[in-house]
């Protein structure tokens, strides 16, 4: 039986705000997604992802990851649990047809990695986790969900790649994702954003049997054009959802406008300096 996922960025209990999905995931898609590419393109050019690598990413968003790959010339699958909006505009992002034509063989996929298995599929050579962990209580235990599913869809001895936040005190941002914590009402299950710990991402491999096989650190600077756009950003994460549910809409949006002060520039634009942390692992 598959089991239960739950996306890394949303709360793990209590009743989500009501808040227009469509307009985040465009938010994410326009705004956030981008900040992690150092990260992915690091992780590429390090296993050299290219024309022999069968990639399945899981929690893939709205496609950006998959979309870098696939202009390697990587033939790619793309799992995403709960966020039907963001997958739509993947599916827009990775049409043979659109302005971004990928490779004949992308596959884009609602539910469990499961549904990635198919008699006619090879094994897959490469399995990318870059949904950062270390956001919130339990997502560790949403990745290792995934992974349970997923790693016997790789070819023995595959890369399997897991990204986290770094150290709290390397990541400026820490400091604004303090205001989901603050705000949100843990009496009633809500789940703020919690620091990363050292130790996680190697944790979910010894959880999912892999074997570490080499680490880095990539910087990937969190910058805005304009308040409003950092505000945008940073609420299509999700991260805020139960700061909402737990006050309203108005108090954070005024809560991490104050935050984000301290790191707007002359110029108005927002600039925050972060460090990400990947492991690669090998499937047994």
């Amino acid at each position: 039986m598959t089991p239960t996922l739950v996306h890394p960025h949303l709360p793990r209990a209590g009743a989500p705000p009501r808040v227009d999905r469509c307009a985040r995931a465009r938010d994410w898609a326009e705004i956030q997604e981008r900040m992690l590419v150092p990260l992915v393109d690091a992780v590429y050019r390090r296993l050299e992802v290219g024309a022999g690598t069968r990639l399945l990413d899981l929690g893939c968003g709205s496609g950006l990851a998959l979309l870098m790959a696939a202009s390697r010339g990587a033939t790619v699958t793309g799992v995403e649990p709960t966020a039907p909006e963001r997958l739509a505009l993947a599916r827009q992002r990775l049409t043979p047809e659109g302005p971004f034509a990928a490779h004949a063989g992308t596959r884009l996929l609602q539910g469990s990695p499961g549904d990635a298995a198919a008699p006619d599929v090879p094994a897959y050579t490469l399995v990318t986790a870059f949904q950062p962990i270390g956001c919130t209580a339990g997502d560790a235990d949403d990745l290792s969900a995934l992974l349970d599913v997923a790693t016997p869809l790789a070819e023995r001895g595959a890369p399997v790649v897991l990204v986290g936040w770094g150290p709290p005190e390397r990541c400026t941002t820490s400091s604004v994702l303090r205001v989901a914590t603050k705000l949100a009402d843990p009496l009633r299950g809500a789940v703020g954003w919690r620091a990363a710990c050292r130790d996680d991402l190697e944790d979910v491999a010894q959880r999912a049997g892999l074997r570490p096989d080499g680490s880095g650190r990539v910087a990937c600077p969190f910058g805005y054009a304009d308040m409003d756009s950092a505000v945008r950003g940073l609420l299509s994460t999700g991260l805020f959802d139960a700061a909402v549910g737990a006050t309203d809409q108005a108090q954070v949006d005024k809560e991490l406008t104050e935050a984000l002060h301290p790191h707007r520039r002359r110029d108005g634009t927002i600039w925050m300096p972060n460090v990400f942390r990947y492991l690669i692992a090998r499937t047994p």
